[in-house]
């Protein structure tokens, strides 16, 4: 298996690590633009891509050139305010002149496999992203792929049953089809997620998120208390 490749910024606080995601976001929309016409990023649930989103919202890009997918997705009503696509929609999409068309949303309300099913071929048409963004928990979780979980590695989009958090039915981007992406921005802030950042950084292969392989490595982006436990 080929090695996983962190840069890691440690800053301030949550309001410094989405000031840097929003600048390196949108640096890597203009570049791709600009290369071949369009930005396919995907977008991570959570409190902090959610700072990161509000920031967004005051930015003027080119916006129809953008393509929004999400990294997964709580099976929940389509209007849910615990969807990851309402939240990004209400912090971000609601604020600017954002084309509906652009925003290729799970449809999670029809279960977990169907919408599976239905989120691999919009995928697999959309691959390799130009940026990908994403979180993690307290227990290395990324998107909705946690410890201990098994699932088919040639498959894009996963269905999943058993998730150790409500609600335990979710619709996750695979590993393979989130390190298909030419850039990834993992986005951690507070010190619930010390523990987990110290095992990843010292090489602990069994959390989710140290088991992406984008070809052009992961920025990690750090607030000093997410950081606190890593060796000086």
């Amino acid at each position: 298996m080929v090695q996983q490749q962190c840069r890691w910024s440690v800053l301030a606080d949550p309001a410094e690590v989405a000031r840097l995601a929003v600048d390196r976001i949108c640096r890597q929309a203009r570049r791709c633009i600009e290369d071949h016409g369009r930005f396919a990023l995907v977008l991570a649930g959570g409190r902090t891509p959610e700072k990161t989103y509000r920031l967004l919202s005051g930015r003027e890009e080119e916006w129809s050139k953008w393509q929004l997918y999400f990294g997964d997705e709580r099976c929940l009503p389509a209007d849910h305010p615990e969807r990851n696509s309402v939240m990004a929609t209400r912090a971000w999409l609601e604020h600017v002149d954002f084309p509906p068309a652009n925003v290729h949303r799970i449809p999670a309300e029809q279960g977990a496999d169907k919408a599976a099913r239905v989120y691999s071929r919009v995928v697999e048409t959309a691959l390799p992203f130009d940026g990908v963004v994403l979180g993690m928990g307290e227990d290395g979780h990324t998107a909705s792929l946690f410890p201990g979980q098994r699932h088919p590695r040639d498959a894009w989009v996963h269905a999943v049953h058993d998730a150790p958090k409500p609600p335990p039915d979710r619709v996750s981007l695979s590993l393979e089809a989130l390190s298909s992406t030419r850039a990834m921005w993992v986005l951690v802030t507070g010190a619930s997620k010390a523990e987990a950042v110290r095992r990843w950084y010292e090489g602990d292969s069994s959390l989710p998120v140290a088991q992406l392989r984008p070809a052009n490595g992961v920025d990690v982006l750090l607030d000093v208390a997410a950081a606190s436990r890593i060796p000086r």
